[in-house]
């Protein structure tokens, strides 16, 4: 095993110079394109200070801040079910679940296939006069979106606003953001206009953006969405800093901002006599005496002849001979049972089988249906249109830049999705304001997720690059596992091996090394106690002792020499003998 182990590193090693002494023959730019990419140092984000010309901004980054300045709705959506009519939908502040910057939070919506809504006021009202609104915020669909929205609405300002009772009927200035459902993927630009004539509103859509907006609904990554609105009426809608939409307020909005001047007169109708027929079947026209619509399109062959060979008596298909009625076939309820039909085996030699029947061709008489020929009808007076007459409705609203007042910045939803986030909200007459505000947020979070995105594709490249590159890799994942294997194998082994000589020893009454020294000293203990004491002068005594110890001595001495002799008559793979009782005492008489 360890010379497994050691044919590993050693294959490791010696992959990895040849790797090294490839990319060292390569030209001074291979060099820098294949060199191992390193890693990244951290970015450091700092929460954002608002300045300049702001009417709201909110980064998240500080909860106490957010939970005494945002509202959750409280009230019921009309016309639902009273189970979903609730706004229940959860909200938290928290990161990204992955790629986030460190102290960096935003607002995420945590429920789905839940109404939730949530508002905050404005610092002051917005009001459209001279200076361009600028409504900018990121969203995250860190799990896709498969239905739902996540767009904000700006909220007419209203004396006595409650927006604990935010809901889809509250009146709001414009809506801006992304929804989709479905395939169908849409970036919303809604503003409420004003009629000059009645004081009542309606919504005007902005046109579909030309370009493909799939990908920001799947990619995971922050999106930075931008809406300008200038007092000459021009906007535009940037994601990401390109504009994907662009126009006028009078003419790209769908119904348009001013009614036409002239309409079709509701109370006009189509004379009876008013003929539309550009053209009509010639009156004139007479069917041909030779013309029969009873011939048919196709008739048999008569110059055709049937092939030599062919059988008539013999049918195309027949019963297959081998087939055998089931066991649990029953003509009761089953019915007659019948052999499965096969290709007849002898007319695969012959032209064919069966009644011979000529070839169909094309009927030479064959004229179908006569119709007569179309002429120019003298009667058509062309499409009936009614008469235009003024429009009682119609006005011209020139400015419609002069939206109502903004009193606050709302987000009502509803989403199949979950896990939402939206940060960095800012609303700005400033340009510039918006741009540093993105600067200083969206791009330092877009910056690190690209970063460790394409981190991960130079790793790739690299290793696609190096040859055996991925076996070095795998075999570099592999050692501790192997080396994890090879403890966990060695230690069942060595498991093993002890309960092995446990057994051995209790099947051959062999001593262990415990056993042998307690035996010993119980063999002692007897022996001293059955020797009696002998009686005589002192001197007697001590010289028996003397010469009891010398003979004891001997004893001992030619004992280990009779177990070297034992020791080396026995083969070497069995284990040495040990014999009880060869511990002798010699007493001198």
């Amino acid at each position: 095993m360890k010379l497994i182990l050691l044919t590993a590193l050693w294959l490791c090693l010696s992959i990895s110079v040849r790797c090294d002494d490839d990319s060292e023959e390569a030209t001074v730019t291979e060099e820098l394109d294949e060199s191992a990419p390193e890693n990244p140092e951290e970015i450091v984000y700092v929460s954002p200070t608002p300045k300049g010309h702001i009417y709201f901004a909110e980064h998240f980054d500080v909860p106490e801040e957010f939970e005494a300045k945002w509202v959750r709705s409280q009230a019921k959506k009309d016309g639902a079910d009273e189970e979903i009519a609730k706004y229940d939908g959860k909200w938290a502040v928290e990161g990204l679940l992955k790629d986030g910057l460190k102290g960096d939070l935003g607002l995420v919506l945590k429920s789905k296939a839940k109404h939730a809504a949530i508002s905050a006021s404005l610092d002051r009202p917005f009001m459209f006069t001279n200076k361009p609104l600028i409504v900018q915020y990121d969203v995250t669909f860190q799990n896709g979106q498969e239905c739902g929205g996540a767009y904000i609405k700006l909220l007419t300002q209203e004396t006595g606003m409650r927006l604990s009772q935010f809901t889809d009927k509250t009146p709001y200035t414009i809506m801006f953001g992304p929804d989709k459902c479905g395939n169908d993927h849409k970036l919303h630009f809604i503003f409420q206009h004003k009629n000059p004539k009645d004081g009542s509103y309606s919504e005007k859509h902005a046109k579909k953006p030309s370009t493909r907006l799939d990908e920001y609904f799947k990619d995971g990554k922050p999106h930075l969405y931008t809406l300008m609105i200038h007092p000459d009426n021009t906007f535009d809608v940037s994601v990401d800093y390109k504009i994907v939409n662009k126009g006028t307020l009078l003419e790209d909005f769908s119904p348009p901002v001013n009614p036409p001047a002239e309409i079709d007169d509701p109370e006009d109708s189509k004379p009876d006599d008013w003929d539309e027929r550009e053209k009509i079947a010639d009156p004139d026209a007479k069917k041909p005496d030779d013309w029969d619509e009873d011939e048919p399109e196709q008739i048999p062959d008569a110059d055709a002849t049937k092939p030599d060979g062919w059988l008539d008596d013999e049918p195309e298909m027949i019963p297959d001979p081998s087939a055998e009625k089931p066991e649990d076939w029953d003509e009761d309820m089953d019915g007659t049972w019948e052999a499965p039909l096969i290709n007849n085996p002898s007319c695969e030699s012959a032209p064919g089988c069966g009644p011979w029947k000529a070839p169909m061709k094309a009927n030479p008489k064959f004229k179908g249906k006569w119709r007569a020929p179309m002429i120019d009808n003298p009667n058509y007076r062309g499409r009936w249109r009614p008469r235009r007459i003024p429009n009682p409705d119609f006005f011209e609203d020139k400015h419609p830049f002069n939206m109502a007042s903004i009193g606050a910045i709302g987000l009502e939803l509803w989403s199949m999705s979950d896990n939402i986030l939206f940060d960095n909200f800012i609303i700005t007459d400033d340009k510039t304001v918006s741009e540093q505000w993105a600067a200083e947020t969206f791009d330092l979070k877009r910056n690190l997720v690209d970063r460790d995105q394409a981190f991960g594709e130079s790793i790739r490249r690299w290793m696609n690059r190096k040859e055996n590159a991925f076996m070095v890799y795998g075999m570099y994942l592999s050692l501790p596992v192997t080396l994890y294997i090879w403890f966990l194998w060695r230690r069942v082994v060595e498991e093993k091996q002890d309960a092995a000589r446990a057994a051995l020893a209790k099947k051959t009454d062999d001593a262990v090394e415990d056993d042998e020294g307690a035996e010993e000293a119980v063999q002692n203990e007897e022996e001293s106690e059955a020797v009696p004491q002998l009686e005589g002068d002192d001197e007697e005594v001590k010289d028996d002792d003397d010469d009891d110890a010398d003979a004891k001595e001997g004893d001992e001495v030619e004992e280990v020499e009779e177990d070297a002799e034992r020791l080396e008559d026995a083969p070497a793979s069995e284990e040495p003998v040990v014999e009880k009782g060869t511990r002798r005492r010699v007493r001198k008489d």
